[in-house]
């Protein structure tokens, strides 16, 4: 039930404005982290191997500390009156989830489409692309692609880490994990950078990204499968194309939705005036529209629904046998 009301109150309300974020804390620690390799103008401080090191150090201590710290308040919480706990647990878990926040980024873009200059400045919200000249439909492809790709690691990837975490240490573990997992993302999203002065300071964070998000973006891309109905063609697709994506799980993830839906994503896109192409995923059978990418949010929440119910079925049966 604490999983399914979080999931609830993400839906419903998302992150209420003016509230501390867990990800805002975790953000000026890495924020912190950062200024210590990297001076003002980008320039790296330290040696490569230096700044390997600190970016080692810094990611470990982040998400060791996050953990611990979301891990600690639950259970001293629970000791002062077992309703509180379950009030901070609920709401813990709701913050890691960014179901309602993809929503509305995803719809605010779509209400002003009508008015391109507003709708690219919208989407440069969201976005790291260069938006300023994009047409319609390279504004709708933005956008699905942003929803296809953060369906995992904002919705999908930390509700897998919470329920496997109350699985093992019910209840504050659901805590632990999906905490760690968001300190994970959070450093990825922040540092795991390829291009300088990122590439040794984040090289830790972005591999163990890479791992922590396979097995539940794998587990994504087989349950939207099956709400195909053609989970060999769609597996078949993600095999074809996500193979070339750099990123071994975005790919995947942006391809099973573009396989499902009929469209093709990836493409020139501009980055700082910069052009870089990513792989073509899927094939461009049918138009990308607004529809589509509502229909792209319904499997997601539909996925998260599959899986709390099996979740409550796994649950259930454990705690009859112990």
């Amino acid at each position: 039930m604490l999983l399914i009301l979080a999931c609830f109150i993400d839906y419903l309300i998302g992150d209420p404005i003016g509230w501390i974020h867990p990800v805002q804390a975790i953000g000026w620690v890495i924020s912190l982290g950062k200024k210590v390799a990297v001076d003002q103008q980008l320039q790296p401080r330290f040696h490569p191997f230096l700044m390997k090191l600190w970016g080692i150090f810094l990611g470990t201590f982040v998400m060791v500390g996050t953990a611990t710290i979301g891990y600690t308040s639950s259970v001293l919480c629970y000791e002062l009156h077992p309703l509180l706990a379950q009030f901070v647990i609920i709401t813990i878990l709701s913050s890691c989830l960014a179901g309602k926040s993809l929503r509305q980024a995803a719809r605010s873009v779509l209400d002003v489409l009508s008015d391109l200059p507003k709708a690219r400045k919208t989407l440069s919200y969201y976005v790291g692309r260069d938006t300023e000249n994009l047409s319609e439909r390279e504004i709708l492809r933005a956008v699905l692609e942003t929803v296809s790709e953060n369906a995992v690691d904002g919705v999908t990837a930390p509700l897998f880490y919470s329920m496997l975490g109350y699985l093992f240490f019910p209840p504050f573990g659901s805590v632990l994990f999906a905490l760690l997992y968001k300190a994970v993302s959070t450093l990825d999203s922040m540092i795991g950078y390829k291009e300088a002065p990122f590439t040794d300071l984040g090289w830790f964070s972005a591999k163990t990204e890479d791992i922590m998000t396979w097995l539940p973006c794998r587990l994504t891309v087989f349950t939207l499968g099956l709400f195909s109905g053609r989970p060999i063609y769609v597996w078949h697709v993600c095999q074809r194309d996500a193979v070339f994506d750099p990123s071994p799980n975005s790919g995947w993830s942006e391809c099973v939705y573009a396989a499902i839906l009929g469209v093709q994503l990836g493409g020139e896109n501009r980055y700082k005036g910069k052009v870089k192409c990513k792989p073509l995923l899927g094939e461009d059978l049918e138009p990308i529209t607004p529809e589509k990418i509502e229909q792209a949010l319904n499997l997601t929440r539909s996925c998260c629904l599959v899986w709390l119910f099996i979740f409550a079925i796994i649950s259930q049966r454990l705690q009859s046998f112990f």
